[in-house]
């Protein structure tokens, strides 16, 4: 099963985890030095809701945004 939000789309993004080493020079040092680069994904906070849709109760992965925006009703 997919991690996508049922309402919205969301999914998956990617992005990169930077280990740097160091003081910053606004705090004295030499300046932080970067010693890694990892790539790692970003998932969307789903949760499994019950759900009414056409008159009946369903369950739906739907993320933490759509539940707060309102885009769903509770079952």
């Amino acid at each position: 099963m997919a991690r996508i939000c049922e309402i919205c789309g969301k999914g998956p993004r990617t992005g990169n985890t930077i280990v740097r080493r160091g003081l910053a020079k606004k705090k004295g040092g030499i300046g932080l030095h970067t010693t890694g680069i990892t790539k790692r994904r970003y998932l969307p906070n789903l949760q499994n809701v019950r759900v009414l849709e056409n008159g009946g109760v369903r369950k739906r992965r739907v993320c933490t945004s759509c539940l707060k925006a309102g885009k769903i009703t509770k079952a």
